[in-house]
């Protein structure tokens, strides 16, 4: 598998669903990561859940 550590991605959607998806197989493989949504209320929820990887 490639190695994905110390790379950046900006995930767009990132509240829910399969943007949500990604981030946390990033975190997990190592990246860094940037997130959008436009339901701001669901996006601080899921970096609160995020941070906790």
């Amino acid at each position: 598998m490639k190695e994905f550590s110390d790379k950046v991605a900006v995930i767009t959607g990132a509240a829910s669903g399969i943007g949500r998806g990604i981030a946390e197989k990033f975190l997990r493989e190592g990246m860094k990561i940037v997130l959008a949504d436009i339901e701001l209320d669901a996006l601080s929820q899921a970096e609160k859940e995020l941070k906790e990887i």
